[in-house]
């Protein structure tokens, strides 16, 4: 299963290149656009330690920490795509032990 969710482009620093996230079984990669290219960080599902929603008025942006330390802000997301991103990266990964 692969998801892919863009912030709005009426949040800050978004309007030329919105963020993106892309939620896979495995890992989630993120997006942050520029002039020229992207930046991109992928972390491993079984590497996320904690998933948070910052939310604004109108927008929300979604903090996911790893186990590592590393934090990845990603910003301008409708608080209802945000809900579902949470729902996607906390509720949902089962490690299937069995091999």
């Amino acid at each position: 299963m692969r998801r892919i969710f863009t912030a709005s482009r009426w949040s800050s620093n978004n309007l030329l290149f919105p963020n993106r996230i892309e939620i896979e079984d495995d890992v989630v990669r993120c997006y942050k656009g520029a002039i020229i290219g992207y930046s991109s960080i992928t972390i491993p599902r079984v590497s996320i330690a904690s998933v948070r929603i910052l939310s604004n008025i109108i927008f929300a942006d979604i903090v996911i920490e790893s186990f590592g330390g590393k934090e990845v802000i990603s910003n301008g997301f409708r608080k209802s795509v945000a809900r579902e991103i949470y729902e996607l990266l906390e509720n949902e990964y089962v490690i299937d032990y069995n091999p």
